[in-house]
């Protein structure tokens, strides 16, 4: 369930957004059925009504439509939407790296760098990430790289609880379709998200958990590492367990 105040002001605001656009605003609809834990709903008012027999006509079960059979096919889909954050950025950053890899490493949003270049974690951000890889034997291409937002937040701020949202059953979708063996989370923003949880990245670090029946690691984001290089040590253990999960 959200852990936020949403209102339906809010709501409103988000589903105008999408400027009509009825597939997106059904499965944002969808997702939040789910996170308010409604399992059904009445889409027709004379469902409401009695049946012949006296009885309450059946609800319809709450499914998310959102359904892909392919990676290029949730790209396509991915480069295809329409969201306020596209409108400001200069590229949609999808993903990097070898699809098949055991690893499956998701941040935040693409900073100003990855907004150029169209790939996520390129600036110096990526090549942090690139050394602490390297350092347990790893290479950038021996790992698959996401995010949770496809487009570069004005100013590199912080996503909104609606940006978040939107773009969360595409990151599921993404990450059911990858498959990876482990997957590793970078930064409170990817943590919180995926693990749907109000806890703070200091205190979820180096915790292993399940995503989609998927072992899960979460670490700090090599962006704070920049900022706090004494935490880096901290970090490094982290991608050890990551390792020790990959050779089990």
């Amino acid at each position: 369930m959200f852990k936020t105040k949403f209102t339906f002001a809010r709501a409103r605001a988000i589903i105008l957004s999408m400027n009509g656009n009825l597939l997106q605003i059904e499965r944002l609809i969808t997702r939040w059925y789910k996170a308010f834990g409604i399992d059904h709903v009445f889409h027709d008012p004379s469902c409401i009504k009695k049946s012949a027999r006296g009885q309450d006509a059946p609800a319809v079960k709450v499914e998310d439509e959102l359904r892909f059979s392919s990676l290029d096919e949730l790209r396509h889909a991915v480069f295809n939407l329409d969201h306020p954050l596209k409108r400001t950025a200069r590229n949609t950053v999808f993903s990097d790296g070898d699809p098949s890899s055991d690893v499956m490493i998701i941040g935040e949003a693409p900073g100003q760098e990855e907004d150029e270049q169209g790939k996520p974690f390129v600036g110096q951000s990526g090549k942090l990430l690139n050394s602490m890889l390297a350092s347990v034997g790893l290479s950038r291409d021996d790992v698959y790289i996401s995010n949770i937002l496809f487009w570069r937040p004005p100013g590199n701020r912080t996503p909104s609880v609606e940006e978040i949202a939107f773009c969360m059953p595409y990151v599921e979708q993404h990450v059911k379709l990858v498959k990876p063996k482990v997957l590793l989370l970078l930064g409170g923003v990817a943590v919180k998200s995926i693990l749907n949880t109000s806890e703070s990245i200091s205190r979820l670090r180096g915790s292993k958990s399940k995503y989609l029946g998927i072992d899960t690691i979460a670490t700090f984001h090599p962006a704070y590492l920049l900022r706090s290089p004494n935490q880096k040590a901290v970090a490094f253990r982290d991608f050890i367990s990551l390792k020790k999960l990959l050779s089990r």
